[in-house]
């Protein structure tokens, strides 16, 4: 197996029955110790039990499948190490976060952090990750997970400014309270051990403190029963989310885009794009005021589609989310058409992120809003029009708007998956991340993934004057 170097979002197939994942930096005066564990995880999201969780203190599963085998150091540097031994984790399990947390410090204070994933047989280095952090005090570096039978990892590197109580209240782990005394984190319900102190979980029922009540939105009490409890649940979800990097408060005006190119109709004939899209209006309905959300869909040409009103949603997913067509010889508008529906033959087949990304762009310019824009992107790759996206976007450094790419599959993302790593703009103004099939990630991950970098935009945005 070759190794790859990884960025933020990609994954690969893991071949090894028995891997390792070593968590790696540069050791010296004043930076904090680091701490490895990892987290095994049901297909909720969840962990069972306190079983579930491996870190120093309960340094071996009970099924032998997950074991830490400790910190080693060497002039300069110093590792904590997991191994994961993927051919004897249980059915049940169908990821395995593995998580890291700073003991005495933040994770921004730790030079040369890498994950490495290697061949426990040959010790070959599989994969490597190289991970910037800020204040954060508690880390997820990747996550072992299955697809259709066989093993991946996916580079993650999501920081928690909320440390591990943070952390916990995705996994369903909670932590004490905070002792008097001032400490990092609070101290864990762990059995009494010799061991220094950490701020490390176990694995409980989920939080019993009350989550911050969502926003409540006009029009939530006309949507039928089972969707109006979802809707609930996902805002609760969301504004966990936000609150853990710091944002519980943050509001933002939501505008979705959505791909609507050929090689998109299978998600569409599938019910997938209608799931994504009910599992967005979450994410107005807790940041945006009158829990509108204003809508693109784009392949050729772009359209923008009626605003999406969470009373309606049931009629707007009916009409507005529809396969595109195509129409090459024709006259007129298409026979059958509600009033208010687009002729998708006038959207096309081709891909043109560029025009739609321009729309929304001059939207924004005409409809001055009192908080930022998050623009929730959706497509299916075969981006190839680099140079006119890279324009726009960069144009766009200067605009009160957050740019979230997700793909949704494995096709080309051209500059989009490069955008972080491209010099010269005063702020990132753009995250991206990709993933095999939507459908299978929870909404708590699916959430925690799409506000990761909106709020540290918030923060470098206002610092240059730009919001």
């Amino acid at each position: 197996m070759t190794a790859s170097s990884m960025s933020k979002g990609s994954n690969l197939p893991v071949d090894a029955r028995v891997v390792r994942v070593e968590l790696a930096w540069a050791a010296g005066a004043g930076v904090p110790d680091i701490d490895a564990s990892a987290l095994l995880l049901t297909e909720a999201g969840r962990v069972r039990d306190d079983g579930d969780f491996v870190f120093y203190n309960q340094p071996r599963h009970a099924t032998g499948a997950v074991t830490h085998l400790g910190k080693r150091s060497a002039p300069g540097t110093a590792t904590d190490t997991v191994e994961v031994d993927l051919g004897a984790v249980e059915p049940a399990v169908e990821r395995i976060a593995l998580c890291a947390s700073a003991d005495g410090g933040t994770f921004g204070q730790v030079p040369g952090l890498v994950l490495r994933l290697l061949d426990a047989g040959t010790g070959a280095e599989v994969a490597r990750f190289d991970m910037a952090a800020g204040t954060e005090t508690a880390f997820i570096g990747g996550e072992l997970y299955r697809r259709q039978g066989k093993w991946k990892f996916r580079a993650v590197g999501q920081g928690y400014a909320a440390g591990l109580a943070g952390l916990a209240t995705d996994f369903g782990i909670t932590v004490d309270e905070p002792a008097p005394a001032a400490a990092p984190l609070a101290a864990p319900v762990v059995p009494p051990s010799p061991s220094p102190p950490s701020s490390t979980p176990v694995p409980s029922s989920p939080p019993t403190a009350p989550a911050a009540a969502p926003r409540l939105t006009k029009g939530e009490e006309r949507l039928p029963v089972d969707m109006r409890k979802r809707l609930s649940l996902r805002k609760e979800q969301v504004a966990v989310s936000l609150r853990k990097h710091g944002a519980g408060e943050v509001m933002a005006r939501v505008i979705l885009v959505l791909d609507a190119s050929g090689s998109m109709s299978f998600l569409y004939s599938k019910g997938i794009v209608t799931d994504v899209v009910e599992r967005m209006a979450a994410v107005a309905a807790q940041l945006d005021d009158d829990g509108e959300m204003q809508a693109w869909t784009f392949a050729s040409n772009p359209a923008r589609l009626p605003d999406l009103r969470l009373g309606e949603l049931p009629e707007w997913l009916r009409l507005h989310v529809r396969v595109g067509e195509v129409g090459l010889f024709r006259r007129g508008r298409k026979k059958g058409l509600d009033p208010v529906q687009v002729d998708m033959r006038d959207v096309g087949i081709q891909n043109e992120e560029q025009k739609v990304i321009a729309e929304v762009r001059a939207f924004v310019r005409d409809h001055p809003a009192s908080a930022p824009t998050l623009v929730l992107f959706f497509s299916d790759g075969g981006v190839y029009r680099n140079k006119e996206i890279e324009r726009e976007l960069r144009e766009a450094v200067e605009e009160p708007v957050f740019w979230q790419f997700v793909g949704l599959g494995k096709s080309d993302y051209g500059v989009l998956e490069r955008f972080d790593t491209l010099p010269g703009r005063r702020v990132d103004n753009v995250g991206f991340f990709a993933v095999d099939d939507i459908t299978t990630v929870p909404d708590p991950e699916l959430y925690d993934r799409l506000l990761t970098e909106f709020p540290l935009w918030i923060t470098a945005a206002g610092r240059a004057g730009i919001l």
